[in-house]
């Protein structure tokens, strides 16, 4: 599961969360980690877009949090994609900056987060595209950890039968 902070123009227009250049950018970085859109469920702390695109207000988040709430029920994710710093104060408060954490990953209950930079971010400051590649290469990692199948189980001992002298007469 990905969540990130709010729709943009594009999302807002077209009703689907990341289709705009945010969205490629999270697609490349998917795929790179041999994952597709139809492998994630995408949604968004906010489910509409903030007036002038500005950051989402703490009662506009309060407001969506229900929502996000019965999403996170209803999918039960194994591991979330917390993209951006709105998104890591409503879903892990008090951890600290993106800046610190980002490419962590933090237990909570049966889910494992992953706090990232936003796509978005990362377009408007290219010097976080590597961190976003590099976080991304950490998350397969996890994946790969995480979803392994259990290891096969041991096998039953065979209980040891006594030979038995056989007579020739």
């Amino acid at each position: 599961m990905i969540v990130g902070e709010a729709p943009g123009f594009n999302e807002d227009r077209q009703g689907e969360p990341f289709v705009g250049a945010a969205g490629k950018l999270l697609d490349t970085l998917l795929a790179r980690i041999g994952l597709g859109r139809s492998d994630v469920y995408i949604t968004n702390v906010l489910k509409c877009r903030p007036p002038q695109n500005r950051d989402p207000m703490p009662n506009e988040a309060e407001s969506c949090s229900p929502y996000l709430i019965r999403q996170l029920a209803m999918i039960k994710p194994k591991v979330v994609l917390v993209l951006g710093r709105h998104a890591l104060e409503r879903l892990l408060p008090g951890q600290g900056s993106i800046s610190r954490i980002h490419g962590s990953l933090v237990r909570r209950g049966d889910v494992a987060y992953v706090p990232l930079y936003h796509p978005a971010a990362a377009l408007h400051n290219g010097a976080l595209v590597a961190d976003l590649e590099h976080d991304f290469d950490r998350v397969k990692a996890y994946l790969d950890k995480l979803l392994a199948p259990p290891p096969p189980p041991e096998p039953l001992p065979v209980p040891k039968q006594e030979a038995e002298q056989l007579r020739l007469l």
